[in-house]
């Protein structure tokens, strides 16, 4: 049995994906496997994929017979993980090599059950223009002021925590998943070291940032179920919060909103 599943989903990323595998097998950490679920894609990702598949037994390709949606395909590779650990990563980011090594280290030496880490922001070519801190430890109040977990760094032990799902009925379905593992154990612990390269295009617009801040109201009213007062509240934290890091990021680095 892998100590380690890394659960990527994969949809018409053919650019990135020979790169993002290629993280996952230059880990220091070796005793993984990597669950790689297809969405239906259309473009040639499945070519790409082939060769890495032919080489690696430690990959496993899960195909869908149609084009279902993130959480429905992370949900489907966490069903058929095997390992201790659970550790996200999208079809275009980066770990670096010692990524898993680093991390479950520092969770088995630390009884975590839950942790993440700092990461690295990089444009298409893959140069990095940008490092996120992350706070040394995060309880469910604080986090729904603002989601500092990158999905790519987010490790979750299933001896102490059982398999957690993503749910199906939001678009910030990696915050409502940590939310949730946070009414199970107390805190996230993050590793402070970058360990990973969170890769953005130059198409991400404002009108995405409209849509996710719409997705944030509603992930409060009605996954977590707050009051309006309570929701009110975290979501004046989390907008001011992403205007400061966008619009005036030396003012927020002073104010500690960026590490």
């Amino acid at each position: 049995m892998p100590l380690v599943s890394v659960i990527m989903p994969l949809y018409n990323a053919a650019s990135f994906l020979e790169e993002t595998v290629q993280s996952v097998i230059q880990q220091t950490l070796t005793d993984w496997e990597l669950i790689i679920v297809d969405d239906f894609s259309t473009d040639s990702s499945l070519s790409v994929l082939a060769p890495l598949i032919d080489a690696e037994p430690r990959i496993k390709l899960i195909q869908q017979a149609e084009n279902a949606g993130v959480s429905v395909a992370r949900n489907k590779a966490i069903s058929n993980a095997k390992g201790r650990y659970i550790a996200f990563l999208d079809s275009d980011d980066l770990w670096l090599p010692y990524k898993l090594e680093k991390q479950i280290d520092f969770m088995r030496s630390n009884n975590i059950a839950f942790s993440y880490s700092a990461y690295e922001k990089v444009d298409e070519a893959g140069n990095c223009f940008g490092r996120v801190g992350v706070p040394e430890k995060v309880d469910y109040n604080n986090l729904l002021k603002t989601c500092v977990i990158g999905c790519l760094t987010a490790i979750y032990d299933t001896n102490r925590l059982g398999k957690v799902y993503m749910p199906l009925n939001t678009k910030r379905e990696d915050f409502a998943t940590w939310l949730c593992i946070l009414k199970k154990v107390d805190f996230a612990y993050g590793y402070q070291d970058v360990l990973a390269q969170y890769r953005v295009y130059a198409s991400q617009s404002s009108g995405k940032k409209a849509q996710m801040a719409q997705e944030n109201w509603y992930l409060y009213r009605h996954i977590e179920k707050l009051g309006f007062i309570r929701s009110t509240y975290y979501f004046v934290h989390y907008a001011v919060k992403g205007i400061l890091r966008t619009k005036c990021p030396s003012l927020a680095r002073f104010l500690g909103v960026l590490k």
